[in-house]
């Protein structure tokens, strides 16, 4: 099975092989992927990083033989977004990007100390559908970014993430880092966001924002209401 690794700042992952179809996720620079198959213009292909599939322009990627891909090594970037000096040119990256590691022009020092401080980072980032960068964010592609500058892998949806970790008894046991479910209308894992001091919450809804949890949900300040019905919160680090 070939390997290929992204090559433009975030490239989408379609449902289907057509520009015209629905994105499903986003994959960044320097991840790397498995091609299962091609179509036409477009590969499908299964991320390293979350096992997640799906179809891509096959001109945002490129191959990379087992043995370069077995020898190599990169390392994340933890700043939200920064101009960098590739081989490509210069290229404005995403957090969550991967650059090897020898490169001249890579900030080596992580320079964020906790999973808060981190998703603070992203305060006022739009909300995306399916989104995975500072470009553009959803609930679960926020949660998964910030915890992977960790070193911490967690899947792509929601209701996944929801599976791991333990979960707490009250709302007050929360600390910084921890995460929060909520549940839609039919009782499914529909929305996820980060605990922070204070029994807030940072989470993207419209746009990274930070809102307080009660035992019902999130109580947005702006509407006056609960926005999100809570289901639990859950540890995933110790």
């Amino acid at each position: 099975m070939m390997k290929a690794i992204c090559t433009v700042s975030v490239a989408p992952l379609r449902a289907e092989s057509s520009h015209q179809s629905e994105m499903t996720s986003q994959l960044l620079y320097g991840e790397s992927c498995d091609i299962l198959e091609t179509d036409g213009s477009f590969s499908r292909i299964k991320m390293d990083f979350d096992g997640y599939e799906g179809w891509i322009d096959s001109k945002q990627i490129s191959k990379i033989s087992d043995e370069d891909f077995a020898n190599r090594k990169t390392q994340t970037i933890t700043q939200l977004f920064g101009v960098y000096e590739l081989a490509e040119g210069k290229t404005l990256l995403s957090i969550g990007s991967e650059l090897n590691a020898e490169n001249e022009n890579f900030e080596h020092e992580n320079t964020v100390s906790s999973i808060a401080e981190t998703a603070l980072q992203f305060l006022n980032v739009p909300y995306l559908w399916s989104g995975r960068s500072f470009f553009g964010i959803d609930c679960s592609g926020f949660t998964q970014l910030v915890y992977k500058t960790h070193g911490k892998t967690l899947p792509r949806e929601a209701h996944q993430q929801s599976e791991l970790g333990e979960v707490l008894d009250f709302v007050e046991e929360s600390q910084p880092g921890d995460l929060a479910f909520f549940e839609n209308q039919e009782g499914k894992i529909s929305h996820v966001g980060i605990m922070l001091e204070d029994q807030k919450i940072i989470h993207a809804y419209g746009k990274v924002r930070i809102d307080q949890l009660d035992s019902a949900g999130i109580y947005n300040a702006n509407l006056k209401k609960h926005t999100h019905k809570l289901r639990f919160l859950k540890r995933i680090i110790p």
